[in-house]
């Protein structure tokens, strides 16, 4: 599994406008999600901010920040 690139920097001295930075998501117990990989599920714990376990029907998962793959439904 390879690791996803890490984010370009933006120069202060740049002509062009930095990317806006996304707001972090936030899942609370018992939203529906769905992941590009796992499809639909139900969160069932929240770790901090730095994880959350969603129950995918046939198996458990922990997804970690910043969740590029998952949304709430």
């Amino acid at each position: 599994m390879t690791k996803p690139a890490a984010p370009k920097r933006h120069l202060p001295t740049s002509p062009f406008k930095a990317r806006a930075t996304p707001a972090p998501r936030h899942f609370a117990v018992g939203d529906q999600v769905t992941h590009d990989m796992y499809g639909l599920g139900r969160v069932i714990g929240v770790e901090d901010e730095v994880a959350v376990l969603v129950d995918f029907g046939s198996t458990k998962e922990r997804i970690l920040s910043p969740y590029a793959k998952m949304a709430k439904l």
